[in-house]
Order: structure tokens, then sequence, then C-alpha cells
């Protein structure tokens, strides 16, 4: 098994196309052909990760947050990033990060924070633009082959799991000469178009066919920042603050008035999370759980939600669980460990 064969499995869920700008997930450090002695999973890959990676032979840290945001010009050990970095090029051990792109799947950081808190019904909190269209000019012959086959790779699927699309008859016309064709449309997520065009490209292969993709405005439900939910029944306010105190392992809940004796609906977002205030209000949320507020972005709340801060560690503390678990089923020839390392930057007295 090759550290590539983990890394494509992850990003099958995760896709890299759907981190943030600013982002750095990928392979940061290492040879994706090297085979794997051992995984081990974690939130910050310092240089206390790889002593442990070291101790307990692994050749692969699997970290959510990358160890290098930004370029490197010098490598001489003056700082915990170039330390680390050092450290884990002279040992062979592959760091790998999964960061903003699992924060926006909606199977990824904010559906496991939604399942320890209890929360149903839950959907993405601020979804993203990030479909495209497909123009298929294909003959009539193959129009129904060509518009199942791509619903089964999840084009044209709608968010009450049906499948749409639109198709019209034509004729093509090449020098004196016409043919019919169908004009088949479908919307699809963009991480599907490498997959698209070989499958026309094989399904019609020898045929007579054209196509475009175009950038829609259309948002996918199933990506995107953020998550709302509902608590199963309408709870005390300052109940939940304590659960969720005990639940999420936080010396402190910072959180403004409590305006509301009971909530029901509560937006998260793991990590720093208040670009998303105002869709969570949007959203009618009662709560919103995430981390790093300042002091002024608490008054942003104006008495329209309750604002809870966390911590960032404790937003996200969960992703390693949800990490192990995306890979414990589907590789088993090499062990997958769990860090025991707290890497938490913040202590509270």
């Amino acid at each position: 098994m090759k550290i590539k064969d983990i890394t494509q499995h992850l990003e099958s869920i995760a896709p890299p196309m759907y981190q943030e700008s600013y982002d750095n997930s990928g392979l940061i450090v290492g040879d994706g052909n090297a085979k794997v002695r051992g995984v081990l999973i974690c939130l910050d890959s310092i240089e206390s990760i790889i002593d442990e990676a070291i101790r307990n032979n692994c050749n692969l840290v699997i970290a959510h947050h990358p160890i290098v945001f930004k370029g490197l010009k010098r490598f001489n050990g003056k700082n915990y990033v170039e330390r680390t970095v050092m450290k884990a090029i002279k040992h062979d051990i592959a760091i790998y990060a999964i960061h903003t792109n699992l924060d926006n799947v909606k199977t990824g950081v904010n559906a496991k924070i939604a399942e320890k808190l209890g929360l149903i019904n839950t959907r993405i909190l601020s979804p993203k633009r990030v479909m495209k269209k497909l123009f298929a000019f294909l003959p009539v012959t193959h129009g129904d082959l060509v518009k199942n086959t791509l619903f089964k790779l999840g084009a044209g699927l709608r968010e009450d799991m049906i499948h749409t699309s639109f198709a019209g008859i034509g004729a093509m016309s090449l020098e004196k000469e016409t043919s019919p064709q169908i004009k088949l449309e479908v919307l699809f997520p963009i991480d599907l178009q490498s997959k698209i065009i070989s499958t026309l490209n094989k399904l019609l292969d020898g045929e007579n066919y054209n196509y475009d993709i175009v950038h829609m405005e259309a948002k996918h439900s199933g990506i995107g920042s953020g998550m709302i939910g509902e608590l199963k029944k309408e709870t005390d306010t300052i109940k939940f603050l304590k659960s969720l105190k005990a639940t999420m392992k936080t010396g402190c809940v910072k959180h403004t008035a409590v305006k509301k004796k009971n909530i029901k609906k509560i937006a998260i977002c793991g990590g720093s999370g208040g670009f998303l205030l105002n869709s969570a209000i949007a959203e009618k949320a009662d709560l919103f759980i995430t981390a790093d507020y300042k002091y002024h972005e608490f008054f942003d709340a104006d008495g329209r939600i309750i604002i809870a801060d966390i911590g960032h560690y404790e937003t996200e503390q969960y992703t390693i669980e949800l990490i192990y678990e995306l890979l414990k089923d589907n590789f088993s020839t090499f062990a997958v460990l769990k860090t025991k390392i707290n890497t938490n930057p913040v202590n509270y007295l």
C-alpha cells in the first residue's frame, strides 16, 4: 500500500478543489509512492507529533491543519514549522493535511460536531457556488445511454435525490449534410468534470459529438461552510450550554447574553466561523457555536442570536476521530493510530 492510495481515498471524500484559497491541504512533506508502514492522525502536525510517529513506526502523519501555510525560504530550525518539517524529512515521515476541504463537505468536520451534539435534520449552513453545466450534442441513438450513465456518476442530482436533465432534438449541419442530434443539458458538481469528460469520450468513441461546459451560479447543497440542524426537542438554553461544555471538553464557553430561555435550532462551524454569523441569523438559528471570536465581534449578535465560542481546538478535536473512521474500514494492512497528544496551545485555569 502506498501513501498516494491513502491520500486519493481521502480526496475522493473531500476533493482538494473544495479547500479555501488561503489553505494548503494535500501532501506537504514526503513521497506519495512510498509504502505505508503506519498512519498517525492528529489535529496539528507539530514536532511532538513527529516524535510520536517515530515511536510508533508510522511514516505518514495525517493532520487537519497544514504545518505549512506560506512558502518557507530557509530551513534553519528557528521556529516550530521549520523544525517539524526538517525532522519529518530526516526520518522519512510524510505529512498530509486535509483541512478546509474536509470542513466544506457535508460528511466532514461539522457533521461530526453535529453528531456529537445530537443534532437532526442537518444541512450545510452556507452552500458554495460550485456547480457547472454540461451541454452535450449527441447522436440520437446515444441520448439515453449517456444521460443514465452521467446520472450514475452523480450529475443532475437535486436535493430531493431526483435526477433531472433537459434534452432537445435538433440537426447538426456539416457542409451539405445534416444529421439528427440530441442536445443534453445537465448540472453537475465541479469535482465530477474529469469523470464526465472521460465518460463521454468512452461512450462516444468514434461518434460525432460535441460538448460545452459552463460555470453556473447554482449552489451545491452538499458543499459549503458550517452546518445547521435541530435538537430533538426544545431545550433550556443554560442546560444546553453546560452540556455543550462537557461534550466538547472545553475549559470555557464564552457566550453572548441568553436572550431565549429555550433553544432548538443550532448553527455550527468548526474553527474560525465568525464569517458565518449572518448566515446563521438568516436561517433563524437560536444558537451559533464556533471559535476565535474577538471582543467587539460578540456585539454583532445584537440580540438576534446567541453566540457561543468554545475554542478552536475544541470545535475540531473530533476531526481526529472522523479521519480515523474514514480509514479504518478501508485499510487494514497497516496500523492506523490516533494521536495521544493534546496539541491545543491554549490552556485554561
